[in-house]
C-alpha cells in the first residue's frame, strides 16, 4: 500500500496555533486530510514536533526533529520512516480529495507536484524515496519549496490537469486563519 503523509510540524501561528485540532465541521482540522488520504487507499501517517498538538489518531505518527521548523524536515523524516515513496499533503487543506491523491500515487516521476491560481504548491505531491539523499543535504538550507521543486525538476500538475478531480482552487484551499476556518466551514454554493 501506498503511503500517505500528512505534514502537521507547522506551528500554525496565524490561525492561533494547533491547527491539527482546530475544529472544522465538527471534526478536527487533520481528520479531514487523514479521510482524503484512506479514501484514496493510501496508508495514513501523519509527521509532527515533538510538542504538535494532534488529536487522537488512529494511524503512525512520525515525530521528526525539532529542528529546522521547516516542511522539507517531515517530508525527509516521512520518507527516511516509511522507506518508500509517498504523496505528501499538509494537513491544513481539508478538501483534497482521495482520488487524486490516490492518481498521485500512480504516477512514474520521483518528484511531482501541483500548481494552481497561486502557484505551485509543493506540499501536495509526490515524494519518491529516490530523493532522500538530494534532499537531506539541502534541509540545511531551508530552501523555500518553491524552489526546491523547481531545482529538482518537479513534474508540475496544473489546474487542467487538477479539474478532473474538482475545482482546483478548492482542492488546493489551505487554512492558516481563522477567517479562512470560518469560511471553510460555510457551505459551498452549488453544494
Amino acid at each position: 500500500m501506498a503511503v500517505g503523509l500528512v505534514l502537521a510540524g507547522g506551528r500554525g501561528a496565524r490561525l492561533g496555533g494547533a491547527k491539527a485540532t482546530a475544529p472544522l465541521d465538527g471534526r478536527p482540522l487533520i481528520r479531514h486530510v487523514l479521510d482524503a488520504v484512506e479514501a484514496g487507499g493510501l496508508e495514513p501517517v501523519v509527521v509532527a514536533k515533538s510538542d504538535t498538538a494532534l488529536p487522537a489518531l488512529d494511524c503512525r505518527v512520525i515525530a521528526e526533529p525539532d529542528l529546522p521548523r521547516h516542511p522539507l524536515c517531515g517530508i525527509v523524516a516521512g520518507l527516511r520512516a516509511c522507506a518508500a515513496d509517498a504523496v505528501v499533503c499538509p494537513a491544513d487543506m481539508p478538501f483534497l480529495s482521495g482520488e487524486l491523491l490516490a492518481w498521485l500515487a500512480t504516477l512514474a516521476e520521483p518528484l511531482v507536484v501541483v500548481a494552481g491560481a497561486d502557484g505551485v504548491q509543493p506540499l501536495v505531491g509526490r515524494y519518491g524515496s529516490v530523493l532522500l539523499d538530494v534532499l537531506e543535504p539541502m534541509l540545511a538550507a531551508e530552501p523555500p519549496m518553491r524552489d526546491l521543486a523547481a531545482a529538482l525538476g518537479a513534474r508540475v500538475v496544473g489546474a487542467d490537469e487538477l479539474r478532473r478531480f474538482g475545482d482546483p482552487a478548492r482542492l488546493l484551499a489551505n487554512i492558516n486563519t481563522p477567517a479562512e476556518l470560518a469560511d471553510a466551514g460555510r457551505p459551498v454554493a452549488g453544494g
